[in-house]
């Protein structure tokens, strides 16, 4: 599912700004909160995906 791999793909790229915001960096901290939008937004895309799944 096309859809799940870019989630995949999403959570593991903000590993490592989520690492250094731990640490304190604050421009980490805005990445983060930036790119875990764009996973919000890939989750509903896999959601979806599987809702039209479970109809055909």
């Amino acid at each position: 599912m096309e859809a799940y791999m870019k989630l995949k793909m999403l959570v593991e790229d903000v590993a490592g700004d989520l690492a250094k915001a731990e640490g304190g960096n604050k421009a980490a901290g805005t990445r983060v909160r930036k790119q875990m939008q764009e996973i919000k937004k890939a989750a509903q895309d896999v959601r979806q995906a599987v809702l039209e799944l479970r109809t055909t």
